[in-house]
């Protein structure tokens, strides 16, 4: 492995991996992770891993991170990886052979890539805490499971150790909505697919708040003036910032996610939650549509050493938008702290 140069301007760093075989076959050809690290590279300091969410860049999940918070940079080298599909990372839409050739990249290959970087290119040995928000917390759930010796506490926000069949039956929702844009082709886009952009926003943003969000009409408290002014603003463009073929890469990639594939446990996730023996703070959102505290509840059950602590909001999957949603943001923080100095 060895670093590439990032495009101008870039606030992240590029880790070439190279040939990347992939657990479902073939090999994801000059295999590139985008990261950065906050805090001091020091082999003596507690690492933390914070892999990013579907369609977001480490950007956009910093506010996790800062002095004083419980991602201190100051006590932690807090390394945040994009995962792939992002944009940022390897994905469709900057694959040298075009995205029509990019494969197909499970979460435990993403964790894997990720242990090369941290281990080959990072020296590190040792991980104090894996957290992610959604698609990061099944990445944190994958960190422990696969590499039990290395990984002393996981905090899955929001999140699941395996996809479940509701869930993915949202994601077809969500994909259905996407690609019947015209610009699909049947495997790619090929064209900005501006309509599937709008129709999946309006299909998710029904899944990522809660009934009581809607009833109550708490999108009036952040500056929206009806129900329409903010599916207009705050969802027709929300994906638009992303490529369109990344965006259902990851779909794919979140559809799958179950830290039970593979040889070593065979399908039989009890077996793997078994397997983690890093300690677990669990935290669904008490009102998450997709991801539920009843299925959480079930993962904590089989697990060694695991905490349910469901974060109480009416807010549903987005609980980790701090600039409109402060109290959430501050549960968070306030728990991940605790869980850390214990």
């Amino acid at each position: 492995m060895r670093h590439v140069q990032a495009p101008a301007g870039a606030d992240y760093r590029l880790a070439a991996l190279g040939e990347l075989p992939l657990l479902g076959g073939g090999v994801l050809e000059n295999a590139q992770l985008a990261y950065k690290v906050f805090g001091e590279l020091d082999s003596g300091r507690p690492a933390i891993v914070y892999p990013t969410s579907f369609g977001t860049h480490h950007s956009d999940l910093e506010w996790l991170v800062g002095p004083e918070q419980a991602l201190d940079p100051q006590r932690y080298t807090i390394v945040m990886i994009n995962l792939f599909g992002s944009g940022l990372s390897s994905s469709p839409s900057n694959h040298a052979q075009g995205p029509a050739s990019f494969p197909h990249a499970t979460m435990q290959d993403n964790v894997n890539a990720q242990h090369r970087l941290l281990t080959e290119i990072l020296g590190i040995r040792r991980i104090a805490l894996a957290v992610g928000f959604s698609m990061g917390a099944q990445a944190a759930y994958h960190w422990g499971a696969l590499f039990p010796d290395m990984v002393e506490r996981i905090a899955p926000i929001c999140g699941s150790a395996r996809t479940s069949p509701h869930n993915f039956v949202f994601l077809e929702g969500v994909k259905a909505a996407l690609t019947g844009d015209p610009a699909w082709r049947g495997d790619i886009f090929t064209e900005c697919p501006t309509v599937g952009f709008r129709s999946m926003g309006r299909v998710y943003a029904g899944w990522a708040f809660s009934q009581a969000f809607y009833r109550e009409e708490t999108y009036r408290t952040l500056g929206y003036a009806s129900l329409e002014d903010f599916l207009v603003r705050d969802w027709d463009e929300r994906f638009s910032r992303r490529d369109g073929n990344d965006l259902v890469a990851m779909i794919r990639t979140w559809q799958q996610a179950d830290i039970s594939t593979g040889p070593t446990f065979r399908g039989n996730l009890n077996e793997a939650l078994k397997a983690i023996s890093a300690r677990a703070l669990v935290m669904p959102s008490a009102s998450d549509l997709y991801f539920p505290v009843e299925d959480s509840r079930a993962e904590v059950e089989a697990m060694r050493s695991a905490t349910l602590l469901p974060i109480p909001t009416k807010w549903g999957h987005r609980v980790n938008v701090p600039g409109q949603n402060p109290k959430d943001a501050a549960f968070i923080d306030a728990a991940l702290r605790k869980f850390l100095s214990d």
